[in-house]
């Protein structure tokens, strides 16, 4: 079955996947952003062949200015690279970041001056213009850009403020979870939800799976629609 297919059919979107690498107590890094690396080179090899699934793999413009990721799958069974994908509101991807520097890069913006734009372009990126009343991406307005380019699969990799901006809008349909064996303590978050006003508004899952990989565990688990309570 092509969730990614059925899923533009149904809901008009493409099938999002949330992946997060994690310590057993819910922490991504330390309170000063350290994460290289939490889980362990056989989770990492496997989050690998799991952006190989996906049509797109999309990350929020913090990770590029903190970790300056490639996000390319790095592995010799590749056949094609999916499609990368950078949340940017202000456009402020530098020029030099790891993730122009090969295929297909789709840029989504609010506000940026023409300039900005035509020196992103000239770098091979395409620029796509998404606003929101907030003056930030329009999340929805995006994934019906991504729907009408036939993009039925999105991988996202990225921090807890774009990752929770996706779960809250109800545009998550699964995550992708590393958990580490160790605790952290204080650190960041999984995902950037707002505070709830009570158990009733929790956002309900479904575990489909959990896995041991090298030393950690995998957990895949589906989204409930916002109805139904865990």
């Amino acid at each position: 079955m092509n969730l990614g297919f059925l899923s533009r059919i149904e809901k008009g979107r493409p099938w999002i996947r949330v992946k997060i690498a994690a310590s057993l107590d819910g922490k991504t890094a330390l309170p000063n952003g350290e994460s290289q690396w939490i889980t362990s080179d056989a989770a990492r090899l496997d989050g690998h062949r799991w952006r190989m699934k996906a049509d797109a793999v999309m990350t929020g413009i913090g990770t590029v200015l903190t970790d300056d990721p490639q996000l390319t799958v790095r592995l010799p069974e590749v056949v094609r690279q999916p499609i990368r994908i950078v949340v940017d509101s202000h456009l402020k991807t530098p020029l030099d970041a790891k993730v122009l520097a090969q295929g297909t890069v789709w840029l989504f913006a609010a506000n940026a001056s023409p300039l900005r734009i035509d020196a992103l372009k000239e770098k091979g990126a395409e620029v796509f213009a998404a606003i929101n009343d907030t003056g930030r991406v329009d999340l929805e307005g995006m994934m019906r850009i991504l729907c009408e380019r036939e993009i039925n699969e999105v991988h996202v990799e990225a921090g807890a403020t774009l990752s929770g901006a996706l779960m809250e809008a109800g545009l998550v349909d699964e995550l992708l979870l590393y958990m580490a064996p160790c605790c952290l303590g204080r650190g960041r978050d999984m995902l950037g939800i707002r505070e709830l006003p009570s158990l009733d508004d929790r956002i309900a899952l479904d575990i489909r799976e959990v896995t041991q990989v090298g030393g950690d565990l995998r957990i895949v688990a589906r989204v409930l629609d916002r109805n139904r309570k865990g």
